[in-house]
């Protein structure tokens, strides 16, 4: 095959990738508050499906321009996400 094929594999994600996503999705879920998955995802421009995979930690690495677009109309910054995403995880005793 050549080798521009191999290139296009994607590597299956780590557990810390997955750990990550189903973080983003809960801050996302929290930030979004009493407003309706409908209604988030209009204004988001996504589809409900989309926000409820993104919340639950479905799609663990959602478009950069997705979670932008959500982020903005549920009122958090990139800037707050991405502090709460590089926390360490705190295990339970």
């Amino acid at each position: 095959m050549p080798d521009y094929y191999h290139a296009m594999v994607r590597q299956p994600l780590t557990q810390s990738e997955r750990e990550r996503g189903e973080r983003l999705g809960e801050a996302l879920r929290l930030a979004r508050g009493e407003r309706s998955t409908t209604s988030v995802a209009a204004a988001a421009g996504i589809s409900v499906e989309t926000l409820r995979k993104i919340e639950r930690g479905r799609v663990p690495t959602p478009a950069l321009f997705t979670v932008a677009a959500i982020a903005a109309t549920v009122g958090v910054s990139l800037d707050v996400l991405c502090a709460d995403l590089a926390r360490p995880v705190r295990l339970s005793a």
